[in-house]
């Protein structure tokens, strides 16, 4: 059996109980630029810092590696 070796990462909106899952930053990206509709600023600095707020953004944005217990 082979072990999953995705770096999954969970995007948490605001107070959100379940996270939006992604594969990999370049998906993180392009859902907070089309669906978000988040700025430059605000992505880069979820990126880099893996949080963002007001005021460099309307809302609490956090994303956070997928924990996997063994």
């Amino acid at each position: 059996m082979t072990q999953d070796t995705t770096p999954w990462l969970d995007l948490y909106v605001n107070g959100d109980s379940h996270p939006r899952r992604f594969d990999r930053p370049e998906s993180v990206r392009a859902y907070l630029s089309k669906v978000e509709r988040l700025g430059e600023e605000g992505i880069a600095a979820l990126l880099e810092d893996g949080e963002v707020a007001p005021p460099v953004t309307r809302r609490r944005y956090r994303l956070t590696p997928l924990i996997v217990d063994k």
